[in-house]
């Protein structure tokens, strides 16, 4: 599979499992926009590995919390020429019960891991010229298809990603597919986090490696046009148990 000439923006690309997806672009022959909020010097390390692969690669910045900047994000990126692909990677994660979940919190949960999506996937379509094809992908969490009291308004926000991911699958056809990977356990929490018992209900009793994460991305941006509305649950069996 190929994705040469190609230009795919994925957010939250600068850092963790965004710059392996960013990465794994490149080496399938496709050009990166990477976005990114609050990490300049890890965007621009993206970027020249990247261009080491002799693809191009352009960084922009926005706080995905402003829907004016969410939203303007596509007219910024599709100044280097036609996107094919979007990624909705950029997320917040905060470890939030009921209890300790303020409005604010909530509110920006919402507006980073659903609001930009949509805004982004909006002006996406509308960005297409008549007559071509683009490829849409939200990367969820199982979460989202298994609530639970944790992490409250993450796994709300996701729940409704989901939603939104099949309910554009049916609103932008033919022209554009829409799916979604739904992740388990892939990379530790950045703040270091760890729960010992984090594999003790994945039936794969293992991590994800980040290159099961990139193949599953790259089959979705250059795999069957056919296949849309799709959630691949890319978790170790985890929404089993």
């Amino acid at each position: 599979m190929t994705l040469a000439g190609k230009t795919i923006l994925i957010t939250g690309a600068a850092r963790r499992v965004g710059r392996a997806l960013a990465l794994s672009v490149a080496r399938a022959g496709g050009d990166v926009i990477i976005h990114h909020a609050h990490s300049p010097e890890d965007a621009e390390q993206t970027k020249a590995e990247i261009q080491a692969m002799g693809r191009r690669a352009h960084v922009l910045t926005a706080d995905l919390q402003d829907p004016a900047l969410a939203a303007g994000l596509i007219s910024q990126a599709t100044a280097y020429g036609p996107l094919f692909g979007l990624v909705n990677n950029a997320a917040i994660f905060e470890p939030l019960s009921w209890e300790a979940t303020s409005l604010e919190a909530w509110q920006k949960h919402l507006a980073i891991n659903l609001t930009a999506p949509f805004l982004l996937s909006q002006a996406f379509a509308k960005s297409l010229a008549t007559g071509t094809e683009g490829r849409i992908v939200n990367i969820l969490d199982w979460r989202a298809l298994r609530p639970g009291p944790d992490h409250l308004p993450y796994t709300v926000s996701k729940a409704a990603l989901a939603a939104l991911t099949q309910s554009l699958a049916a609103s932008l056809a033919p022209a554009i597919t829409v799916n979604g990977m739904a992740l388990g356990a892939v990379l530790p929490p950045s703040d270091g986090a760890v729960s010992a018992g984090i594999l003790k209900n994945v039936p794969a009793v293992r991590w994800a490696e980040l290159d099961e994460v990139c193949q599953t991305l790259v089959f979705l941006l250059d795999g069957p046009a056919y296949v849309t509305g799709e959630i691949i649950r890319l978790d170790g069996g985890r929404h089993l148990i």
